[in-house]
Parts: C-alpha cells; structure tokens; sequence
C-alpha cells in the first residue's frame, strides 16, 4: 500500500480509470455484437441502426486511447463490408 499522499492519489485515480475503461470497453463490444446480431438474423435496417450508433463510439474511443486506432478501423470496415454485402444480396 502507498504511503505517500500523491501515492495514494495515484492509486485511487488509477482504480477509478480502470472502472471507467472497463464499462466503455464493455458498452463497445455490446455495441458491435448487436451489429453482428442484427447481420445474423438478415435484418438490414436493424444492421445499419446498430452500426450507425457504433461509429461515433468506436471513433471516439479510439482517439482516446481506449482502443487502437487499427482495430477501430478494422470493426468499422469489416461491419460495412457485411452490411453492404447483405444489401446486394
């Protein structure tokens, strides 16, 4: 344990980031599972709703630092490739 008062701070800031971080990152992935979902079960209008409220997240979490830019790039070009997909067909 800290003993030192800017230890202690430190400590406590760092639980409570990695409270925060947590429930982002989980509020992330339950976002682009209800995209996959929605691509599952053929509903385009429900796949397109999804990944629309996605997008700004995924944006927003990667400029933070949350998560690498890459792999929001790669959620975000992956669901769009199935989305169009599933247009076409």
């Amino acid at each position: 344990m800290a003993n030192i008062k800017s230890a202690k701070k430190r400590a406590k800031q760092a639980t409570v980031r990695n409270a925060r971080n947590t429930s982002h990152r989980s509020m992330l992935r339950t976002l682009v599972k209800k995209v996959v979902k929605a691509l599952e079960a053929k509903d385009v209008a429900a796949a397109e709703a999804a990944y629309a409220t996605a997008l700004p997240i995924l944006d927003r979490y990667s400029a933070r630092g949350l998560i690498h830019k890459n792999k929001a790039a790669r959620h975000k070009s992956r669901l769009g490739a199935h989305i169009k997909a599933l247009k076409a067909a």
